[in-house]
Formats: C-alpha cells, structure tokens, sequence
C-alpha cells in the first residue's frame, strides 16, 4: 500500500471537495440559476475543474511521480474558475473550493 505524505493526503481531500463544489455548483445553482451562470465558456470551465479535481485526486492516489505535472495543471484550471465564478457572484462555496485546491495543488506541483 502506498504511503501519502499529510500534504498529499490533504491535497487529495481538498481536490475532492473541488470537484463535489464544482459539479454540484454547476448542475444545481447554475443550471437553475441560468443567464451568466449557463454561458457556455463560464459553464465548461466549472465542468472541466470538477473533471481535473477528480483527476488530480486520482493520480496521486495511484502514486504515481507524474501528479505533479497534473497538479500544476489542476492549480492553473481552479485558479481560472475561482475568477470566473466570482466575476459572476454569488457561488462563494464554489470560489473558496477551487482557491483551497490552487493553493494545494501549487504546492504538489513545486
């Protein structure tokens, strides 16, 4: 069995409550929410940061020397979502997801 370090293991954690905030966020409050909420461009990215969330988690779950390529990827991805959706407002729960994950997957990438 693989042994994670507290900062992987807390990494993991914080890219899987992304990912939970980013889908749900997206499938209930934007999709009921609608105008700026379902733009395309506004509505991919949130999709895409759930996906690179769940994927991130995935990889360094598996154990493999390559999340840090991921995690760099995953960093950038809720860095842009952060901005988006609290350029549109009122998805705080969202912001404070994606900022957490940045600032872990920064430091997985390092």
């Amino acid at each position: 069995m693989h042994t994670f370090s507290a900062e992987m293991r807390a990494c993991i954690e914080d890219c899987t409550r992304c990912h939970q905030a980013c889908l749900s966020t997206a499938m209930s409050h934007c999709l009921e929410a609608g105008g700026p909420h379902v733009e395309p461009r506004h509505f991919r990215l949130m999709i895409a940061c759930a996906e690179i969330c769940r994927a991130a988690a995935d990889i360094m779950l598996i154990g493999t020397e390559h999340h840090r390529r991921v995690c760099a990827a995953c960093a950038e991805i809720c860095d842009a979502c952060a901005a988006d959706c609290e350029r549109i407002g009122d998805m705080q729960d969202c912001v404070d997801a994606c900022r957490r994950c940045a600032r872990s997957c920064h430091a997985m990438a390092a």
